[in-house]
């Protein structure tokens, strides 16, 4: 297998699965950024990989350097299409946990090779949509690793997909749950980052505090499991223990459960269908708790709503929604603008854009979407600051 992003949240803990695993699974590439070459180097030689993909052309000496004596049996990819290079090398899987729209080209590349796509980047699949769809080749190529995706992956094994009524995305609420819009005005980046449940990359985190990010798996839910948006719900479930569920025509619910723990996703999306012994720790059923669930303020959180619009309105739109929010977020991490900036921006943008519909999409008009996106997303953010 080939893990891009290795070095991130997604990628260490993917590393510690297969280092649990040796006899299951065998490590042929890694990618990263490149803003520790020493970390990377270090898994380079802890798994033995033959070639190692970094964004940054800078720092693939420094990695190289950093493998001494085995520098010269490992091939270094430099570069922004180093990653795509390496996903594309025909690996058996490919996991993606890229962060953000860069996402895609990995995506794509994995894809047309063949490889099965264990999808930790939502953004490739919200950015790409139909371009994505239509680079599958086989039915369960693409195996989610986001934790309600893969929930819900688990939860349809009960049942034939005409049988499917609804899908239930849980959300733990972030760090923000129960404040109102106003209360929201002053909160800060330290604020934002401090999650109550999930260890996580710092724009996944202040996506979860915005609820960004559940609107990108609401959209990523509605193209993995070809159900429209108004048959997808999301509820609050603060404790993160239910992952999310699937309701069927008879009014039975399946409900994926365990402690929130990204190995558990992250193992099945590597060896799917099968499922990994001892990946994580189940529930503890002899010690007393309680689950509880609420709805989602869209007052104070927005951005589900959005996410249902963009998905109606044009094959580009989503594309909009997620390149205006990475802007957005950038700007907040820096400093620049308020935290409803953030999603007040996405809004704007997303109003003004003319949308193209899916016959027509290709990756030069996806690529100019986006890049409208995030200029008209800056002028907006710069008025802001």
């Amino acid at each position: 297998m080939t893990l891009l992003g290795s070095t991130g949240s997604i990628g260490t803990q993917a590393l510690e699965v297969i280092a649990a695993n040796p006899e299951r699974f065998r490590v042929l590439g890694l990618a990263a950024g490149g803003s520790d070459p020493a970390a990377l180097a270090a898994q380079v030689l802890a798994t033995g990989a033959q070639r190692v993909a970094v964004a940054d052309p800078r720092a693939a000496k420094a990695v190289g350097e950093a493998l001494g004596p085995r520098a010269g049996a490992v091939e270094v990819l430099a570069g922004p299409q180093a990653a795509t290079e390496l996903a594309a090398d025909g690996a058996d899987v490919v996991l993606n946990g890229v962060d953000g729209a860069l996402g895609l080209g990995p995506t794509l590349a994995a894809l047309e090779a063949g490889s099965t796509l264990a999808l930790a980047n939502k953004e490739s699949l919200v950015a790409g949509g139909a371009l994505v769809k239509a680079a599958v080749q086989r039915p369960g190529q693409i195996v989610p690793v986001d934790s309600e995706h893969s929930a819900i992956a688990q939860a349809l094994r009960s049942g034939e997909r005409g049988e499917v009524e609804r899908i239930i995305l849980t959300a733990s609420g972030g760090p923000f749950r129960g404040r109102s819009r106003a209360e929201l005005g002053e909160v800060t980046v330290e604020e934002a980052l401090a999650h109550p449940t999930w260890s996580m990359g710092p724009v996944v985190t202040l996506n979860s505090a915005t609820l960004m990010n559940k609107g990108l798996e609401l959209i990523e839910a509605s193209l993995l499991f070809d159900l429209p948006g108004e048959r997808i719900t999301v509820v609050v479930h603060p404790q993160s223990v239910v992952h999310s569920m699937v309701e069927f025509v008879d009014g039975s619910t399946i409900a994926q459960a365990s402690p929130p723990d990204m190995r558990l996703p992250i193992a099945l999306g590597l060896s799917w269908p099968e499922r990994v012994p001892a990946a994580a720790s189940p529930c503890d059923w002899t010690q007393a708790a309680t689950w509880s669930f609420e709805p989602v303020d869209d007052k104070a959180f927005p951005a589900l709503r959005l996410a249902r619009e963009a998905l109606a309105a044009s094959a580009t739109h989503p594309a909009v929604f997620n390149a205006s929010n990475e802007e957005g977020v950038a700007a907040f991490r820096a400093g620049r603008i308020g935290f409803l900036d953030i999603v007040d921006t996405v809004e704007r943008v997303l109003d003004e854009h003319e949308g193209v519909q899916a016959p027509a999409l290709d990756l030069e008009s996806l690529e100019a979407a986006q890049d409208w996106a995030r200029a008209r997303a800056r002028e907006l953010l710069d008025a802001h600051a």
